[in-house]
């Protein structure tokens, strides 16, 4: 026999055998189920958590080594009168 898991909780045990009377799996199936959607979850959270602080990051050295003045006006390309290409 595996190492055992004791749950002792009313609820947790009449969710699982909800579950598996639903799908037709063992208690044990839906357990270890339940608990790897929970732990992928988790674990995607977490990683777009850690790229979206690299994100920031990178974005913060980027704007550090950009020269003073630097913007996204592009006026001085186009006419103020026509609007078009100078």
């Amino acid at each position: 026999m595996g190492t055992q898991l004791n749950i002792k909780s009313e609820d947790a045990y009449r969710l699982a055998s909800r579950l598996s009377e639903l799908t037709g799996e063992s208690l044990t199936t839906v357990v270890t189920k339940a608990l790897r959607t929970e732990l992928d979850r988790e674990q995607r959270l977490r990683d777009k958590a850690a790229l979206r602080a690299r994100l920031l990051s990178l974005a913060d050295e980027i704007s550090a080594d950009m020269s003073p003045g630097v913007t996204s006006d592009h006026n001085w390309l186009y006419d103020d009168e026509t609007g078009l290409p100078r």
